[in-house]
């Protein structure tokens, strides 16, 4: 029987029908978010719509489909909007995503944001107690990426030059983009953010504005440096519509969008034989998995990565372990 699919629910409905000091104290919430945390857009939008989403079950305001449009009462909810918020609601709205049919990677991301809530909540004096340090959430499948293996990565590399040797300026700026993004393993609005003056190809290093408006330097090869090259002096020029700074540009002159990239590395790795990459991502997780099994110590991929935790990074070495398994059942004689 296959799985059901999640109950949609329209958290921009259930935020206008919040009362009015829980919608305030959302907002609050989301100046912090942005301004102390200095988090991603992204990421505010995504912490935000799990408090939506609690404190709407917390008010009553998020009903099943079909329900009425009663609002609540505000003259109680009002006066401390986090009123009765304990462990056990905080288990029940749990609860009740997973009867949405949310899988355990999405409950153990809302677990974790709404912890970041309650604790957020008590430091400010909403809260007595943090219930959300009790709340635990079923552990995420951390599934292996798919990476290339380092001949398919020639492979891509090698088609996508045959392309740029033709000196059309789309094709030279679509095989640096493959070569910088493999090269460095930097995120694709990483690559995308980037501006001519951080790239200096005497030292072969980009300087990349990360999550968390963290710099880092990165350095990259040869081959990336041979196609980034030609594409600034031979590509970029016929693309460049008005002055800009943006190292890589769309076809209008504007700064490259990450869905152009997304959209050419599909393609790009889709015509690789027995590719399993489908986005940038990909290449990301290919360059740091051949750095680990060409030697590379985790201290520096994280580095390289800009990864907050260790714990991330290593993600990848479960990916190598599984290669190294995979290699030895199909070639050792006594593997079965």
């Amino acid at each position: 029987m296959p799985p059901s699919q999640p109950r949609r629910v329209d958290l921009a409905r259930i935020r206008e029908r919040l009362p009015r000091a829980a919608a305030g104290l959302v907002e609050e919430y989301e100046r912090h978010l942005k301004l102390e945390r200095n988090l991603s857009e992204h990421t505010v939008r995504a912490y935000a719509g799990d408090v939506v989403s609690l404190l709407g079950f917390l008010h009553g305001v998020d009903p099943p489909a079909g329900d009425t449009d009663e609002q609540p009462d505000d003259e109680v909810s009002d006066a401390a909007p986090l009123a009765g918020l304990d462990i056990a609601v905080l288990r029940a709205w749990l609860a009740g995503q997973r009867a949405s049919g949310h899988s355990r990677t999405t409950l153990s991301r809302r677990a974790a944001a709404v912890r970041t809530f309650t604790a957020w909540a008590q430091r400010q004096g909403f809260l007595d107690t943090d219930p959300g340090a009790r709340l635990a959430a079923p552990r995420a499948r951390r599934n292996l990426p798919g990476v290339l293996r380092p001949e398919q990565a020639t492979e891509l590399m090698r088609h996508s030059g045959t392309g740029a040797a033709e000196l059309d300026p789309v094709a030279l700026r679509d095989h640096a983009v493959l070569e910088l993004l493999y090269a460095t393993g930097v995120r694709v609005s990483e690559l995308c953010g980037l501006d001519l003056g951080e790239v200096d190809f005497d030292l072969r290093v980009i300087r990349v504005i990360g999550k968390g408006d963290k710099e880092r330097v990165v350095p990259f090869g040869a081959p990336a440096e041979r196609a980034v090259r030609a594409w600034v002096e031979q590509g970029r020029p016929k693309l460049l519509r008005e002055e800009t700074s943006a190292l890589f540009l769309g076809v209008r002159g504007r700064r490259l969008d990450p869905r152009t990239v997304r959209r050419l590395v599909h393609d790009a790795a889709g015509a690789v034989p027995g590719s399993t990459v489908t986005g940038p991502h990909g290449l990301r997780h290919s360059a740091a998995t051949h750095l680990l099994e060409g030697g590379a110590d985790l201290r520096s991929v994280q580095e390289l990565l800009g990864h907050a935790t260790l714990a991330t990074t290593q993600l990848y070495t479960h990916v190598t372990v599984e290669r190294l398994k995979a290699i030895h059942d199909r070639t050792h004689p006594r593997a079965r």
